[in-house]
């Protein structure tokens, strides 16, 4: 009943356990469970698939390494708030120059964020420019207050992928939300005022529907960004 989508390999090529995780990840699937959701128990899971409560332990403890189920302690295992996400997937953390990545991070942005904020300013609803408003404002708050805004710079950029309607987009998330961070702590936060009026120029241009305004302005906002960090890169040669 639960032939797992996620099994690449044929039935024997993997082990007991990798199966039933894969079998646990798909009836996550068919039951459109999300992160307000708690997993069946143990013993349930074991009669459902066939197996042994030990091999259904060892299957969830797979998904909670891999993001796709969290344990509350006291409550049981639940769904997590996003399944397979995990920090900095793509091992950017390891890269030694971090002036070198945050160019090389930029250099894809530049190809990639223009378009994301054109598709947004096309199909975002009206609860995704909301959010997206609430998302610049809590930004700007933090700027003026003189908190560290990077936490929520990055939800500004996750929330404009998201008002693609495209469900590739938020998979493509971690090239954004590391080069946000690393830029961040490289320049010391020195484009603050350069941000603000940036991040009003595309959410309203996403907001007001404005295909080609909003392209422009994350354009030109990544342009300044380019800018500053070449001026860091001299200082440092």
């Amino acid at each position: 009943m639960y032939a797992s989508y996620f099994e690449t390999v044929k039935t024997g090529d993997a082990s007991l356990p990798e199966r039933v995780a894969g079998q646990i990840s798909q009836l996550i699937i068919d039951r459109h469970l999300t992160c307000e959701d708690k997993l069946p128990n143990e013993f349930e899971l074991a009669e459902q698939l066939h197996v042994g409560r030990g091999t259904v332990r060892e299957a969830v403890k797979l998904l909670v390494a891999r993001n796709v189920l969290v344990i509350r302690r006291g409550k049981g295992t639940f769904i997590a708030r996003h399944p397979g996400e995990v920090d900095d997937p793509l091992g950017f953390a390891y890269y030694p120059d971090k002036i070198r990545l945050a160019m090389d991070l930029l250099e894809v942005r530049t190809q990639m964020e223009p378009w994301v904020a054109a598709l947004a300013a096309k199909r975002a609803s009206q609860a995704d420019m909301d959010r997206l408003r609430e998302k610049s404002l809590l930004v700007e708050q933090d700027i003026f207050s003189g908190v560290n805004h990077l936490g929520r710079d990055t939800e500004f950029h996750i929330c404009i992928a998201q008002c693609t309607q495209n469900l590739v987009m938020p998979k493509l998330i971690p090239i954004i939300t590391y080069s946000v961070e690393l830029f961040g702590s490289l320049n010391g936060n020195v484009l603050l005022s350069e941000t603000v009026s940036a991040h009003r120029a595309i959410t309203d241009a996403i907001c007001g529907h404005d295909v080609k305004a909003a392209e422009e302005a994350m354009a030109q906002h990544l342009e300044h960004n380019r800018k500053e960090l070449e001026l860091l890169l001299k200082e440092l040669q």
